[in-house]
This record gives structure tokens, C-alpha cells and sequence, in this order.
């Protein structure tokens, strides 16, 4: 909901939409929150060379219904060879469309244009080392000039929201008392294990993170969670220590969600 308004976060993601294209990027690959497929080793690769996009609730038809996305099956199969090379159950999907949590951060990013981008499902068994295997698989691409974005949350628990501002008034922003304890606690853990860590000790902070006390408090299911273990294994490998996370910008919503925006790496 937050990416049908005014954000720090929307504000951000511009900036860092602006930036990619100065720096000419050839695409981009993304893994979000709410594509998953089901199979011990399985990923699947967005390869519809026309997707749809899924309604949003809560944001206005308007906002997104317009934009047209650029599919990048080339980059998709580049993805599949990479993944399958790795040890991977890898196929493409040419009848997955698009979700909310890829396209209207894409939308925020690149207002003008949608660039070459490719999607990477989830694996339904959440398995943190599995989703940090998939980012240093494709961690090379990075090398290529594509930017890798993992989209998906720091806390992220529906269950305990509060929704009567955004029900009764479209207001998800409302904030009328703070965060949980458990909430701010986590998002705590998150930024220093991000910040704090670089190379394999990235990845190997970031996987613990759901044996954190508060994980279950903060994620009531493990799919929000993943994008964040594909970005470590993308940007923790030994060439990326001394790069640190840099935490750039955050949003809250529903009074207990957490949208925090992390950058790791920089273009040369």
C-alpha cells in the first residue's frame, strides 16, 4: 500500500532509479515476495514475454494499470543457464505475470521507462541457505552491469497490524501509537546485522536472522523474508568484504511494518 503514496522510501527508490540509468545498467533482476514454486532444489525465471499485472489492494488502478513492463527473456535465460550450472532445479515461466512487490517498485524507479527486468521466484520451502545460494549463484550478473533487488520486508507481520486507519480512512501511513517492541527489536537486528557485517559474515548474519528470538513475532510467514537472504548471498561473497549495507531510507505503515531500504555496493 505504501507504493500507491508519497514515501521517503517512493523518494528513494527514484534516486536510486536515477542512478542506475546514469550508470547505463543493462537490466534488471529481481527476486520479491510473493512468487514461490514448489520442488526440493526448483526456481523458477519469469520468461511470459507478455505479463499482466496482479490488482493491488488498497491502491488505485491508475497508479500502476498504464506502465508497461519489459520482460528480458534473454537475461531470463542467461539466469536459467547460470542457475542450472550451479545445481539448481531451474526452468522459465512464460505464463507467470507480474505482482505488486516487483512492478510498482519498478514503477516508483524508473517512472519513465520500465528497463529489461527479470523476475526470480521463491522456493515454497523457505529454506534462508537455499535463497542465499540463488543470489551468489547470479552474483556474477552483477559484474555484467545488472542490479539485483531483493523486495520484501524488515517486519512483516499482517496478523499483528493495526488496520483501521487504512480500513476507515485509506491511511496506512497513521502511526497514532509506535511499533511494538518486537517490532522495533527486530528491525533493530536486521540493521545491524546488514550494516555490521560484509562478504560471507553478510551472509552468514543475514540467514541467522530468522533464529532471532523476534523472527516469528516479526514475520508470521517465512516469504517476506527471503528476498533479504538472496540479496546477502548477491552482495557477500570474499570480493564484496569491506562493502558494508548502508541503510538509506525507511517507511512504516499499519503502525508495525517496517520498510527499510538497504543499498550494498556501489556502481565503479
Amino acid at each position: 500500500m505504501m507504493l500507491g503514496e508519497e514515501s521517503e522510501s517512493a523518494d528513494y527508490w527514484k534516486k536510486c532509479g536515477d542512478e542506475a540509468l546514469q550508470n547505463g545498467i543493462e537490466g534488471v533482476i529481481m527476486m520479491g515476495a510473493h512468487w514461490d514454486c514448489v520442488g526440493l532444489d526448483k526456481v523458477e525465471v519469469s520468461m511470459n514475454p507478455k505479463p499482466g499485472k496482479s490488482p493491488v489492494a488498497y491502491v488505485h488502478p491508475s497508479k500502476y494499470v498504464d506502465y508497461e513492463l519489459v520482460p528480458d527473456l534473454e537475461s531470463g535465460q542467461k539466469c536459467i543457464d547460470t542457475l542450472a550450472a550451479d545445481g539448481f532445479e531451474v526452468s522459465g515461466n512464460d505464463k507467470f505475470d507480474w505482482i505488486h512487490d516487483t512492478y510498482l517498485i519498478l514503477i516508483r524507479m524508473f517512472p519513465d521507462k520500465c528497463p529489461p527486468t527479470t523476475i526470480v521466484s521463491l522456493n515454497a520451502r523457505f529454506d534462508p541457505h537455499f535463497h542465499m545460494r540463488v543470489g551468489a549463484a547470479l552474483r556474477p550478473l552483477r559484474e555484467q552491469g545488472y542490479l539485483l533487488i531483493g523486495t520484501g520486508g524488515a517486519v512483516h507481520n499482517l496478523y499483528r497490524n493495526v488496520w483501521q486507519p487504512m480500513v476507515k480512512y485509506s491511511d496506512n501511513f497513521a502511526q497514532e501509537t509506535p511499533p511494538g517492541d518486537w517490532a522495533m527489536e527486530f528491525r533493530q537486528a536486521v540493521e545491524d546485522a546488514i550494516q555490521g557485517n560484509s562478504g560471507p559474515e553478510l551472509r552468514r548474519a543475514v540467514t541467522r536472522l530468522m533464529k532471532h528470538p523476534r523472527f516469528r513475532d516479526a514475520h508470521a510467514t517465512d516469504d517476506h523474508f527471503m528476498a533479504a537472504m538472496f540479496v546477502a548471498g548477491a552482495a557477500g561473497s570474499e570480493d564484496d568484504s569491506g562493502t558494508y549495507g548502508r541503510l538509506k531510507a525507511e517507511t512504516w505503515e499499519l503502525t508495525h511494518m517496517c520498510n527499510s531500504q538497504f543499498t550494498i555496493g556501489q556502481y565503479a
